[in-house]
């Protein structure tokens, strides 16, 4: 990088000219910036990055000339413009949750030899939208399409923890706690403090909750703008699988998760 009063080449390895792929890298960090920022002025930017106020006020007028960027008249500061907005509203309907998370389902179910489900919020349920099994799974149940309660499922309770209060408190008046087993649990007081417990740790676990000798553990999958929109889990046999004792299942769940999430335009910070 040049000093700051001295004149700057943008040159690459091998002494050759590279000051497109260096502006569009600059370009690039301005737009970093001014996201994490809100906003920010040319000397500012021009701080941070360690490059001239002149070379960042071109930048500034390719990027207003995109409507990359805005400047605010008042201020003189610069925001994201937008043709960010443009760029970005493009993107998730080009992705397909299912097709985004389908290679992950599988190699989940290829580790760990049981039965992995993804599922999403659907009228005041979990709806299973994908499923890879196991190879020596034992069941063959086929859970893809199914409604399952929120209250009573690992998956559930990750999209029950994501919600807003208010929504929260509408759903489960709506649903109710009904007992599904013994073990479900049908004490709001207790559904609470559990839903707490899950987005302090990222995933969710039932033992017997839903089905008499049927354990599960889950995490969620968030989109580009961070929120909730799914979740990964894997279920097994009570008399083998126990999650939180299996070595290493946790920590690769969860990072199948942020896998699946940044399949989806989610950047983890």
């Amino acid at each position: 990088m040049a000093p700051k009063n001295e004149p700057e080449t943008d040159t690459d390895a091998d002494g050759g000219q590279s000051g497109g792929v260096q502006s569009v890298e600059r370009a690039l960090t301005v737009l970093e910036i001014l996201a994490r920022e809100g906003h920010a002025g040319v000397s500012e930017i021009a701080e941070e990055m360690g490059i001239h106020k002149s070379t960042v006020s071109r930048l500034m007028g390719s990027l207003v000339t995109r409507e990359m960027v805005h400047q605010n008249s008042e201020r003189g500061k610069y925001q994201l413009g937008f043709g960010i907005l443009r760029l970005a509203s493009s993107i998730p309907g080009r992705l397909s949750l299912v097709r985004e998370a389908r290679p992950v389902l599988e190699s989940l179910a290829e580790q760990f030899k049981e039965t992995v489900n993804l599922a999403v919020l659907r009228s005041n349920y979990a709806v299973n939208v994908d499923q890879a099994m196991g190879p020596s799974t034992l069941a063959t149940y086929d859970w893809v399409g199914s409604l399952t309660p929120l209250h009573a499922t690992s998956s559930g309770k990750v999209l029950l923890a994501a919600l807003e209060a208010d929504e929260r408190e509408r759903i489960l008046k709506e649903t109710g706690l009904s007992a599904r087993t013994s073990r479900t649990i049908t004490s709001r007081k207790e559904l609470d403090a559990q839903l707490l417990d899950v987005a302090a740790k990222g995933y969710a676990v039932v033992r017997e909750e839903f089905e008499i000798g049927l354990n599960a553990v889950a995490v969620p999958v968030y989109n580009h703008q961070g929120t909730v929109i799914g979740s990964v889990s894997i279920s097994g046999p009570a008399f083998r699988f126990d999650p939180e004792k299996i070595p290493g299942l946790l920590e690769t769940l969860k990072d199948a998760g942020l896998k699946v999430s940044a399949n989806m335009g989610y950047t983890h910070r």
